[in-house]
């Protein structure tokens, strides 16, 4: 069964809209550590609408469990994850103006860019992931530049509504998991993932690690953070 990695962004969304100090990402680092979660994800954006700089020198400082640092191709984020030095850096798209990453990165479109920033990201003993859509040329040229971990992208199947829709983009993803392993690729997966939709995509046999935030930071608001985190490891492991 797949590991839990807790995306903390929305802790800072929180914090940000008082522009203060709390909630603190680094209380959520420990209280995922508690909760028996696998790692802490963040996003460090160039807008810093949420995660700052700060926030992931912190989080590197404290944290006992893997350290997933979500970033963009930028040139200034790049140099910032050499230095911050996270257990795995997560290639994603990003624009200004999306609410949240609204889809995979493009490998064959910036082949270039991703093989340059996979080799300088390696040369600092950084792992490199790569957050793509669950389609077959992708997740080859994803291997071709180098990466040797993918991330594939649930949000088509999160956000599918029709039964047909549903189970359509849950036999893509399962098939190009396998289709993932057998070219010796790491698979994990994330993307609008939720308490209601999560176990069939822990049951897919290949995907080692799924990556949630939003659902849980919203549970949370009921239940308790730590709670929150609980229920979600108890999900996808059983």
């Amino acid at each position: 069964m797949p590991k839990l990695g807790v995306n903390i962004d929305h802790i800072a969304t929180l914090r940000q809209a008082r522009r203060g100090l709390e909630p603190d990402p680094l209380m959520a680092v420990r209280l995922c550590e508690e909760a028996g979660a696998h790692s802490i994800v963040a996003h460090l954006r160039e807008d810093r609408r949420h995660i700052h700089d700060q926030d992931i020198k912190n989080i590197k400082a404290i944290v006992k469990i893997k350290f997933n640092l979500e970033m963009s191709l930028h040139p200034e984020i790049v140099k910032i994850a050499t230095k911050v030095k996270p257990d795995l850096a997560t290639l994603v798209p990003e624009r200004r103006q999306e609410i949240t990453t609204e889809g995979g990165l493009d490998v064959v479109r910036h082949f270039k860019r991703i093989e340059k920033t996979i080799r300088l990201l390696s040369q600092h003993d950084i792992e490199v992931s790569l957050f793509i859509d669950h389609i077959k040329k992708q997740i080859e040229e994803a291997c071709r530049v180098g990466a040797k971990m993918i991330e594939l992208h649930t949000g088509a199947y999160a956000n599918a509504k029709a039964k047909q829709r549903v189970i359509h983009e849950f036999n893509r993803l399962n098939d190009m998991t396998y289709f993932a392993q057998n070219l010796g690729l790491n698979v994990s997966a994330g993307h609008g993932l939720n308490y209601q939709n999560t176990r069939a995509i822990a049951e897919i046999q290949g995907i080692e690690e799924l990556n949630i935030g939003h659902a849980i930071i919203s549970r949370a608001v009921f239940v308790g953070f730590k709670k929150a985190v609980q229920e979600m490891v108890k999900l996808a492991s059983t």
